[in-house]
């Protein structure tokens, strides 16, 4: 009985110990995650959730390509509610867990309210083309700024002979970055003879700015400028068509989306312009390079069912922390991660080609535009300028 147990004994010590020492299926590489602050409800909805989709869309084309060094990452979502109180909760909850870098948030008003925040790190990735950030700071921002498209719009003008311009802007953080970069293009010597016949303004909650745009009308400009972006669109354009102004307008291109075209359509105005970039009008593009990136995100977002426009600006987001970090190493510190996006140089991207050494923080200037006209008949933008903003 005894040899009996002690042979049972070692056959299932045996067994144990083949249990233990068999292979294991292996274990899948966790991925890396990156924090993106998006406005996926509230007024930058259209515009925070075309980034996600953006960067979803380069986090699976990225993942393909063997991730970064190896390993894929994953881009982990949080909605700021378009709200700059509810932004900054967001970036303070994740400085607290030491994170080297966030993308985001959406608006320049949520990206004013946490820089304070980060002037120490973590490297933080504005998702606002309106957002200035400041020249060795921890912040970059997306796309071309205001200052440089203001000059291209400026450019557009001015070459298409108009000299009498009104501007209408919301007083929200974004209407007056772009005030201020209009203000800035109008006084360089080659715009000298082209003259603001009015200016007016509105809160980004009113229902109506009526009352603006009859003054504007009455002052008889030959181009209109809109400076807002969001929600507020809609109001300045049922206005527009309420008191019957019948001139060009010039729109941000944090506007150029094909659902708010699709949204705003009964009341669009016959003419419609956007200092934009390469997304939307890819005709425009000469350099192979970008055109090859472009035409990546282009059907990337096709095979997603999406019509691509401001998805580009995520896409690019995306392109250039992971060049960063592919660099660095996954163990990188935000100074690091910092100092490798400065170092980026000749990075063909959707948008344009980026040299975040000539263009501190952004990466891409002037050059990056190309003015585009909304065709309605066709629902698409059609390129009428060359890079830069001048008239092709």
């Amino acid at each position: 009985m005894i040899r009996r147990l002690s042979s049972i004994l070692v056959c299932t010590l045996t067994f144990a110990l083949a249990l233990t020492c068999a292979p294991r299926p292996a274990r899948a590489v966790d991925p890396y995650e990156i924090n993106a602050i998006v406005g996926l409800t509230g007024g930058y909805a259209f515009v925070g959730n075309g980034l996600r989709q953006g960067l979803l869309g380069y986090e699976e084309t990225v993942n393909k390509a063997g991730g970064i060094n190896g390993r894929p990452i994953k881009f982990v979502f949080s909605d700021d509610q378009s709200n700059p109180q509810v932004a900054v909760q967001l970036v303070n909850g994740l400085i607290a867990k030491k994170v080297p870098l966030i993308l985001g948030p959406t608006g320049v008003a949520n990206c004013n309210a946490v820089a304070p925040l980060v002037k120490d790190g973590p490297t933080l990735y504005c998702l606002s083309p309106g957002f200035a950030p400041q020249a060795g700071s921890y912040i970059y921002s997306v796309s071309v700024g205001p200052a440089d498209l203001q000059v291209a719009e400026m450019r557009y003008i001015r070459e298409r002979g108009f000299k009498r311009i009104a501007l209408l802007a919301s007083t929200d953080g974004a209407g007056q970055e772009f005030e201020r970069s209009e203000d800035l293009a109008l006084a360089r010597p080659e715009n000298k003879d082209i003259v603001v016949v009015a200016r007016e303004h509105f809160a980004p909650n009113d229902v109506t700015v009526t009352a603006q745009m009859s003054r504007i009308k009455a002052a008889g400009p030959q181009f209109f400028m809109m400076l807002c972006t969001g929600t507020p669109m809609g109001t300045v354009l049922r206005s527009a068509q309420d008191v019957g102004l019948d001139v060009p307008f010039m729109i941000p291109n944090s506007n150029a989306t094909y659902p708010q075209m699709k949204q705003y359509a009964a009341f669009l105005p016959k003419e419609m312009y956007f200092p934009n970039q390469t997304l939307t009008a890819p005709e425009g593009v000469t350099d192979k390079g970008v055109r090859d990136a472009l035409n990546l995100y282009i059907t990337k977002m096709t095979a997603m069912g999406l019509k691509p426009d401001i998805q580009g600006m995520g896409w690019d987001a995306g392109l250039i922390v992971v060049a960063a970090l592919k660099k660095t190493g996954l163990n990188a510190n935000a100074d690091q991660v910092r100092d490798a996006i400065a170092g980026l140089q000749n990075l063909a991207g959707a948008t344009g080609r980026y040299d975040f050494k000539a263009i501190p923080q952004r990466g891409i200037g002037v050059d990056g535009v190309i003015t585009q006209r909304w065709d309605a008949d066709k629902s698409e933008w059609i390129a009428v300028g060359k890079p830069g903003g001048g008239v092709k």
